[in-house]
């Protein structure tokens, strides 16, 4: 169905998978086109618990395609950043929980989309030191900034000088630097990867999905609001599970000392 990517369900997780090995995965129209795609296709599952994200071959994503960026005009600039820039978003308010497991580069567009993702999993270098994920905004060397929202979401992840840093000097980084400075969740070996995103993503989607869909709105929205609109957030939202069946299974289930639960998303 798709030629710059692949989708697949393991139960109720969905893992894509961008398939562009040639380009180590650049973002070109078509990726940007069958991404909204599929993100369509993600917020109309209803049976859909969490969501992955990952690249094939030795790059997530090495950023946007420079040969299709070089001949842009203002408004074909203009008209590419926001396209970008509204995927991204998509991604950043899909309901389910989000996982970047990368894989390798995510240059420019490509740590763009893993910084809309809820979680990043990063590949550690192998034993010899070589490969494992690498993080980066470089667009700066090209001329231009970072053009899919960089420079709003790098800041909210890592801090504003960090950010700042990273961005005007186009350097990249390595998983464990990127760990350190909260780019990223856990680093694992690059065989383990995927493994472990499911293992993640198995962990979000035991639990009641209206609860869980409900804690990230409370985080998300929270975030941009001050924390006195963010508590009575968090409040109506919580007050709002009371009237959920899954509610009643899961402290059913404490109070009965049943480690089974049937959660119904209702």
């Amino acid at each position: 169905m798709y030629k710059t990517i692949r989708y697949e369900k393991q139960e109720n997780i969905g893992i894509i998978t961008i398939d562009r090995p040639e380009a180590l995965n650049a973002l070109n129209s078509t990726v940007i086109l069958e991404l909204i795609d599929v993100i369509g296709q993600v917020e109309q599952d209803g049976e859909l618990r969490a969501l992955i994200i990952t690249g094939e071959g030795r790059s997530f994503v090495a950023g946007a395609d420079i040969g299709e960026q070089s001949t842009m005009d203002v408004a074909a600039g203009r008209k590419w950043g926001q396209r970008g820039s509204a995927l991204m978003r998509r991604i950043e308010k899909l309901e389910i929980p989000t996982i970047a497991a990368v894989n390798g580069f995510a240059l420019g567009g490509g740590c763009e989309l893993a910084m809309s993702c809820d979680i990043i999993l990063a590949a550690g270098p192998n034993a010899e030191g070589k490969g494992g994920a690498k993080f980066g905004q470089p667009e700066v060397g090209l001329g231009i900034t970072p053009g899919f929202s960089g420079t709003q979401r790098l800041p909210r992840r890592v801090g504003v000088a960090k950010a700042k840093e990273l961005i005007f000097s186009g350097k990249q980084i390595g998983a464990e630097e990127a760990k350190r400075i909260g780019l990223v969740n856990e680093v694992y070996a690059a065989e383990e990867l995927l493994n472990k995103a499911v293992e993640m993503a198995k962990s979000f989607t035991a639990n009641a999905p209206i609860a869980v869909k409900y804690s990230k709105a409370c985080i998300d929205r929270g975030m941009q609001m001050d924390i006195d609109n963010g508590i009575a957030l968090e409040n109506e939202l919580f007050a709002m599970c009371f009237a959920t069946e899954d509610q009643k299974e899961g402290m059913g289930a404490f109070l009965e000392k049943r480690k089974e639960k049937h959660f119904q998303n209702k």
